[in-house]
């Protein structure tokens, strides 16, 4: 998760350089290339049924594509900061999935979180801006909407998508190895992709991207389809998804320090609270009760 907010951050500057569709196709690519000796079935592994195969599909579809397409569009028109905040509702919007698509039950302590990460929520949107943020709001989006406000809202449609991640993932784990898991539904990403990053690539100039940004390119494309998705499928396979959500308190806060540290962003008063407020959510909603073992 500490990943995951650091290359949510980072993107911002990639995003400035590749279109969208471009930058997707890319990360998936390199992707790809480095966990080709992934896709291969180990000899103890059963077939896969096709439910499995199913939900590999909506894993990639919604983990990895259309969060990568509401994540790279939402920073391109928000701060780092605003999305790490509008991020830290993850662990409240796996609770409301989960009792949806799972039957559990919500508690009043994930109620708590859920009010507390609304809060939190609208307190940030209601911020006009400062002067050490990057993104100046304006009402060029549709029907007068702020960029800033779209691009909020853009991220927490990323957050559904990772939401529904958490919940698919945990029943991947039940049957297939992580390294697996990574390889397949990055490559369902890389289709899904293929054919608006191509559209893309045709119309760009490659030359023009100086060494540093493909070094940053690496790295996220590394990070976003590697790392992070083998590490969150390893914990998942001891890890009950009701308490995996607690982690995920260290993506906001890593998304907010790379701003705040290495971009020029700063916390105003009222982010603070909303920041706050979003993390006490964090707690009440994912904290385990006195009798969980």
């Amino acid at each position: 998760m500490a990943l995951v907010g650091s290359y949510v951050a980072l993107s911002k500057p990639l995003v400035l350089v590749f279109p969208v569709f471009l930058l997707a196709w890319l990360r998936f690519g390199i992707g790809g290339l480095a966990m080709w000796s992934w896709l291969r079935k180990p000899t103890s592994e059963p077939p896969m049924t096709p439910r499995t195969r199913w939900l590999l599909f909506l894993e990639s579809f919604l983990g990895n594509f259309l969060f990568s397409i509401c994540m790279l569009f939402g920073v391109s028109m928000t701060t780092a900061v605003a999305a790490g905040v509008v991020m830290s509702s993850i662990p409240a919007v796996v609770a409301v999935l989960s009792w949806l698509f799972l039957r559990e039950r919500i508690g009043w302590r994930s109620a708590a979180g859920i009010a507390c990460a609304a809060i939190g929520i609208g307190l940030f949107s209601l911020q006009k801006g400062d002067a050490g943020a990057s993104v100046e709001v304006d009402t060029s989006g549709p029907f007068g909407i702020s960029r800033a406000l779209l691009g909020n809202l853009l991220v927490f449609a990323a957050v559904v998508c990772e939401a529904s991640y958490v919940v698919i993932g945990k029943r991947l784990t039940e049957g297939l190895s992580p390294r697996r898991i990574s390889a397949v539904i990055n490559l369902w990403g890389f289709a899904l992709v293929t054919p608006l990053g191509i559209w893309t690539a045709w119309q760009f100039d490659f030359g023009s991207v100086a060494a540093p940004i493909w070094a940053l390119l690496v790295f996220y494309a590394l990070a976003a389809s590697m790392w992070t998705v083998w590490l969150w499928m390893t914990g998942l396979k001891v890890v009950p998804a009701s308490q995996a959500g607690v982690f995920t308190v260290m993506l906001p806060i890593s998304a907010a320090a790379i701003g705040v540290l290495f971009m020029g962003e700063r916390l105003t008063a009222l982010q603070g609270v909303a920041f706050g407020i979003a993390l006490l959510g964090l707690v009440l909603a994912t904290l385990p009760g006195r009798n969980a073992r």
